[in-house]
């Protein structure tokens, strides 16, 4: 596997022992995976899915990305949470955080739906302006507030712009595959749909149509992202304990939680990163969040965040461990230049790449977060590839399914999620919430 554990700095915090008494947990957690006998085993189509993928689907996922490139300037996509997350992940991981400003013959792609803000979907609404925009809309249901008060926005302006026959051709869905609200509307529209898997939670769908259609959109290769997925599937449901780096990643963040670090923070060294941390706290943090228990996800991009938050990190709370996920080429080469005058006496570096000086700067921040008892876990990659890319998101997506299940909850539900939509509901005046509505504003009024 290109992607491999790296346990050196955190081995002064376990013992062996430990490691290896965590090894029936973590087989047996590994086994209801993939017999899916464990609590919501009717939420694990993604386990198979980079081998047993609808290949008629992703053909037309390849089409119309080809087309919204022929035909747009700007591809909005429209999701929350899982809806949008992983697929801003992978497009700014494998192509750049300044995707939208690089010279590029792909679209811009914007998501929007991932807030309520009037401020940040009028300045969408601007940017679109005068260019040509397509929208892709991604929802199981078709009426999460969010999602839906942005496609109800976006769809407006399609048909006013290029008509109603116009927008037909330039809006994609991404919906149940035979039921729910958008799913009505998409056909009878006449969209082109793709499907939801029934089987596949929002956080675990990166690799589905959800994700696939932004990805495919931004030219990146989806053949090579689900063939390293697959390699990871084949090696990580095998591989025994002693030699599944998957499992090993499980069984340490328990350890180290049992030992009361319950905070884990996921640090990169590149900035294109920053969006796939962002979905790995989702994917830990609404998978392992419940009953009571669970590791809070966090997250940093050095070296810039050592300059806010690694005094915390490192002198602060005892109650936390990084995960840090290095990257051995950034794929780009900058050197040091000389400088005669050696105005900032920096020439001790100069012909230096800077790949070499970041990853200088992560060896001597290891060690003095070890130093100040921090423990470290780190996961290495070869390369911002499609490929590479495909086995880290495979790799993180088991992980957590077998950590949630060595920690006793239910990996594959949110049960928590749903109180603020009853309350919003009810003080919006939704129908059938009216009574709730008049009780909340009562309490609000006392407090």
């Amino acid at each position: 596997m290109s992607v491999s554990l790296e346990e050196k700095f955190v081995r002064q915090f376990v013992s062996q022992h430990e490691i290896d008494y965590m090894s029936g947990a973590a087989e047996s957690a590994l086994s209801a995976v993939k017999n899916k006998s464990g609590a919501g085993s009717d939420f694990l189509g993604w386990v198979d899915l980079p081998e047993e993928y609808d290949r008629e689907e992703f053909a037309r996922i390849k089409l119309a990305a080809e087309k919204i490139g022929n035909m747009c300037d700007v591809l909005v996509v429209i999701g929350i949470g899982g809806s949008y997350l992983g697929a801003r992940a992978v497009i700014e991981y494998v192509k750049s955080n300044n995707y939208n400003a690089l010279k590029k013959k792909t679209p811009d792609i914007y998501f929007a739906g991932n807030s309520i803000s009037a401020a940040a979907l009028s300045d969408l609404l601007s940017i679109c302006e005068g260019r040509d925009v397509c929208v892709n809309v991604v929802s199981k249901s078709g009426t999460t507030t969010e999602p839906a008060i942005a496609f109800r926005v976006f769809r407006e302006l399609l048909e006013k712009k290029y008509g109603i026959d116009g927008a037909r051709e330039r809006i994609f869905a991404t919906t149940d595959k035979a039921r729910g609200t958008l799913k009505s509307f998409a056909d009878k529209m006449g969209y082109e749909t793709f499907v939801v898997p029934d089987d596949v939670g929002g956080r675990y769908s990166v690799l589905t149509a959800v994700g696939l259609l932004p990805i495919a959109a931004a030219g990146i290769d989806i053949d090579a992202l689900m063939n390293g997925a697959a390699e990871a599937r084949n090696h990580y449901l095998n591989a025994p304990y002693a030699e599944n780096d998957c499992l090993k990643y499980a069984a340490l963040r328990n350890i180290l939680y049992r030992r009361g670090k319950g905070t884990e923070i996921l640090v990169s060294y590149e900035p294109s990163a920053q969006m796939l941390s962002e979905w790995w706290k989702q994917l830990f943090g609404e998978s392992e969040g419940k009953d009571g228990k669970g590791i809070y996800p966090s997250s940093v991009v050095f070296s810039t965040d050592l300059h806010s938050l690694g005094q915390f990190i490192q002198d602060g709370s005892r109650n936390l461990f990084e995960t840090v996920i290095d990257i051995k080429n950034s794929g780009a080469s900058v050197k040091v230049p000389h400088d005669p005058a050696d105005t900032d006496g920096l020439n001790f570096i100069a012909g230096c790449e800077l790949d070499e000086i970041n990853h200088t700067a992560m060896l001597g921040t290891l060690l003095a977060h070890t130093d100040g008892g921090v423990p470290n876990i780190i996961i290495e990659t070869p390369d911002k590839s499609e490929k590479s890319l495909g086995e880290l998101i495979y790799f993180f997506e088991l992980s957590c399914a077998v950590s949630g299940y060595i920690s006793g909850v239910n990996p594959f539900n949110q049960p928590g999620v749903e109180g603020y939509k009853k309350n919003m509901f009810a003080l919006l005046g939704k129908p059938g919430y009216a009574e709730a509505g008049d009780a909340l504003r009562e309490r609000i009024g006392k407090l």
